[in-house]
Protein backbone atom coordinates (compact mmCIF):
# COMPACT_ATOMS: atom_id res chain seq x y z
CA UNK A 1 0.00 0.00 0.00
CA UNK A 2 2.83 2.51 0.70
CA UNK A 3 4.14 1.90 -2.84
CA UNK A 4 0.71 2.63 -4.28
CA UNK A 5 0.45 5.86 -2.28
CA UNK A 6 3.82 7.09 -3.47
CA UNK A 7 2.84 6.12 -7.03
CA UNK A 8 -0.39 8.08 -6.68
CA UNK A 9 1.50 11.10 -5.39
CA UNK A 10 3.87 10.86 -8.35
CA UNK A 11 0.91 10.58 -10.72
CA UNK A 12 -0.72 13.62 -9.13
CA UNK A 13 2.46 15.59 -9.77
CA UNK A 14 2.39 14.49 -13.44
CA UNK A 15 -1.25 15.58 -13.58
CA UNK A 16 -0.33 19.00 -12.18
CA UNK A 17 2.38 19.41 -14.81
CA UNK A 18 0.09 18.35 -17.64
CA UNK A 19 -3.63 19.10 -17.04
CA UNK A 20 -4.70 16.72 -19.81
CA UNK A 21 -3.41 13.86 -17.61
CA UNK A 22 -5.54 14.90 -14.62
CA UNK A 23 -8.47 12.57 -15.49
CA UNK A 24 -6.04 9.65 -15.65
CA UNK A 25 -4.60 10.59 -12.25
CA UNK A 26 -8.09 10.84 -10.76
CA UNK A 27 -9.00 7.47 -12.27
CA UNK A 28 -5.89 5.95 -10.72
CA UNK A 29 -6.76 7.42 -7.33
CA UNK A 30 -10.24 5.89 -7.56
CA UNK A 31 -8.77 2.56 -8.63
CA UNK A 32 -6.35 2.62 -5.69
CA UNK A 33 -9.24 3.17 -3.27
CA UNK A 34 -11.12 0.29 -4.93
CA UNK A 35 -8.04 -1.94 -4.53
CA UNK A 36 -7.88 -1.09 -0.83
CA UNK A 37 -11.60 -1.71 -0.23
CA UNK A 38 -11.76 -4.98 -2.18
CA UNK A 39 -8.53 -6.17 -0.56
CA UNK A 40 -10.01 -5.51 2.89
CA UNK A 41 -13.22 -7.35 1.98
CA UNK A 42 -11.14 -10.28 0.72
CA UNK A 43 -9.11 -10.44 3.92
CA UNK A 44 -12.25 -10.36 6.02
CA UNK A 45 -13.85 -13.11 3.96
CA UNK A 46 -10.74 -15.28 4.31
CA UNK A 47 -10.85 -14.69 8.07
CA UNK A 48 -14.53 -15.67 8.14
CA UNK A 49 -13.67 -18.79 6.14
CA UNK A 50 -11.02 -19.82 8.66
CA UNK A 51 -13.28 -19.14 11.64
CA UNK A 52 -16.09 -21.21 10.13
CA UNK A 53 -13.68 -24.03 9.32
CA UNK A 54 -12.34 -23.98 12.90
CA UNK A 55 -15.88 -24.09 14.26
CA UNK A 56 -16.68 -27.02 11.94
CA UNK A 57 -13.54 -28.81 13.13
CA UNK A 58 -14.60 -28.25 16.74
CA UNK A 59 -18.05 -29.64 15.93
CA UNK A 60 -16.52 -32.75 14.37
CA UNK A 61 -14.33 -33.23 17.46
CA UNK A 62 -17.47 -32.95 19.59
CA UNK A 63 -19.16 -35.49 17.32
CA UNK A 64 -16.21 -37.85 17.80
CA UNK A 65 -16.34 -37.44 21.58
CA UNK A 66 -20.04 -38.38 21.54
CA UNK A 67 -19.21 -41.32 19.29
CA UNK A 68 -16.61 -42.60 21.77
CA UNK A 69 -19.08 -42.30 24.65
CA UNK A 70 -21.79 -44.10 22.67
CA UNK A 71 -19.33 -46.82 21.75
CA UNK A 72 -18.37 -47.25 25.43
CA UNK A 73 -22.03 -47.71 26.39
CA UNK A 74 -22.55 -50.21 23.57
CA UNK A 75 -19.44 -52.10 24.63
CA UNK A 76 -20.72 -52.15 28.20
CA UNK A 77 -24.02 -53.57 26.95
CA UNK A 78 -22.12 -56.30 25.11
CA UNK A 79 -20.13 -57.12 28.24
CA UNK A 80 -23.26 -57.15 30.39
CA UNK A 81 -24.80 -59.75 28.10
CA UNK A 82 -21.87 -62.08 28.86
CA UNK A 83 -22.25 -61.92 32.62
CA UNK A 84 -24.74 -63.90 34.69
CA UNK A 85 -26.25 -61.70 37.41
CA UNK A 86 -27.87 -62.82 40.63
CA UNK A 87 -30.25 -59.85 40.59
CA UNK A 88 -31.74 -60.02 37.08
CA UNK A 89 -34.06 -57.07 37.71
CA UNK A 90 -31.15 -54.78 38.64
CA UNK A 91 -29.16 -56.01 35.62
CA UNK A 92 -32.10 -55.21 33.35
CA UNK A 93 -32.29 -51.68 34.80
CA UNK A 94 -28.60 -51.17 34.13
CA UNK A 95 -28.93 -52.52 30.58
CA UNK A 96 -31.91 -50.21 29.95
CA UNK A 97 -29.97 -47.25 31.34
CA UNK A 98 -26.97 -47.99 29.12
CA UNK A 99 -29.20 -48.51 26.08
CA UNK A 100 -30.94 -45.17 26.70
CA UNK A 101 -27.58 -43.44 26.97
CA UNK A 102 -26.33 -45.07 23.76
CA UNK A 103 -29.54 -44.03 21.98
CA UNK A 104 -29.25 -40.48 23.34
CA UNK A 105 -25.68 -40.18 22.07
CA UNK A 106 -26.75 -41.49 18.65
CA UNK A 107 -29.46 -38.80 18.44
CA UNK A 108 -27.07 -36.07 19.64
CA UNK A 109 -24.50 -37.17 17.06
CA UNK A 110 -27.01 -36.64 14.26
CA UNK A 111 -27.64 -33.06 15.42
CA UNK A 112 -23.93 -32.36 15.83
CA UNK A 113 -23.18 -33.80 12.38
CA UNK A 114 -25.81 -31.54 10.82
CA UNK A 115 -24.32 -28.48 12.55
CA UNK A 116 -20.78 -29.44 11.46
CA UNK A 117 -21.88 -29.84 7.84
CA UNK A 118 -23.67 -26.48 7.97
CA UNK A 119 -20.49 -24.82 9.28
CA UNK A 120 -18.46 -26.47 6.52
CA UNK A 121 -20.95 -25.12 4.00
CA UNK A 122 -20.62 -21.60 5.46
CA UNK A 123 -16.85 -21.91 5.28
CA UNK A 124 -17.03 -22.93 1.62
CA UNK A 125 -19.33 -19.98 0.89
CA UNK A 126 -16.90 -17.60 2.61
CA UNK A 127 -14.08 -19.09 0.52
CA UNK A 128 -15.99 -18.54 -2.72
CA UNK A 129 -16.75 -14.98 -1.62
CA UNK A 130 -13.10 -14.33 -0.75
CA UNK A 131 -12.03 -15.75 -4.11
CA UNK A 132 -14.32 -13.25 -5.86
CA UNK A 133 -12.82 -10.38 -3.89
CA UNK A 134 -9.31 -11.62 -4.67
CA UNK A 135 -10.12 -11.77 -8.38
CA UNK A 136 -11.68 -8.30 -8.23
CA UNK A 137 -8.51 -7.04 -6.55
CA UNK A 138 -6.41 -8.51 -9.36
CA UNK A 139 -8.51 -6.70 -11.97
CA UNK A 140 -8.15 -3.42 -10.05
CA UNK A 141 -4.38 -3.90 -9.76
CA UNK A 142 -4.19 -4.57 -13.50
CA UNK A 143 -6.29 -1.46 -14.11
CA UNK A 144 -3.83 0.59 -12.06
CA UNK A 145 -0.85 -0.71 -14.01
CA UNK A 146 -2.52 -0.16 -17.37
CA UNK A 147 -3.61 3.35 -16.34
CA UNK A 148 -0.05 4.17 -15.32
CA UNK A 149 0.98 3.19 -18.85
CA UNK A 150 -1.37 5.94 -20.05
CA UNK A 151 0.57 8.44 -17.95
CA UNK A 152 3.92 7.22 -19.23
CA UNK A 153 2.97 6.88 -22.91
CA UNK A 154 0.44 9.74 -22.98
CA UNK A 155 -1.92 7.46 -24.91
CA UNK A 156 -5.57 7.49 -23.86
CA UNK A 157 -6.02 3.96 -25.19
CA UNK A 158 -4.33 2.61 -22.05
CA UNK A 159 -6.54 4.76 -19.88
CA UNK A 160 -9.66 3.26 -21.49
CA UNK A 161 -8.22 -0.26 -21.05
CA UNK A 162 -7.59 0.58 -17.40
CA UNK A 163 -11.18 1.73 -16.99
CA UNK A 164 -12.44 -1.48 -18.59
CA UNK A 165 -10.27 -3.59 -16.29
CA UNK A 166 -11.47 -1.55 -13.31
CA UNK A 167 -15.08 -2.10 -14.36
CA UNK A 168 -14.41 -5.84 -14.57
CA UNK A 169 -12.89 -5.72 -11.08
CA UNK A 170 -15.91 -3.86 -9.79
CA UNK A 171 -18.26 -6.38 -11.40
CA UNK A 172 -16.45 -9.36 -9.90
CA UNK A 173 -16.24 -7.71 -6.45
CA UNK A 174 -19.96 -6.91 -6.51
CA UNK A 175 -20.72 -10.58 -7.20
CA UNK A 176 -18.76 -11.35 -4.03
CA UNK A 177 -20.93 -8.91 -2.09
CA UNK A 178 -24.11 -10.44 -3.48
CA UNK A 179 -23.20 -14.02 -2.53
CA UNK A 180 -25.29 -15.51 0.26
Amino acid sequence: MPDELSELQENAEHGRENPSLAPISVTMAILAVCVAVVSLLGHRSHTEELLMQNRATDQWAYYQAKNIRRHNYEMSLDLLSLIEFKDKEQATKIRDKYQKEADRYTKEQADIEEQAKELESESARAQRKADRFDLGEVFFEIALVISSLALLSRKRFYWFLGIISGAAGLGVAVTGLLMH
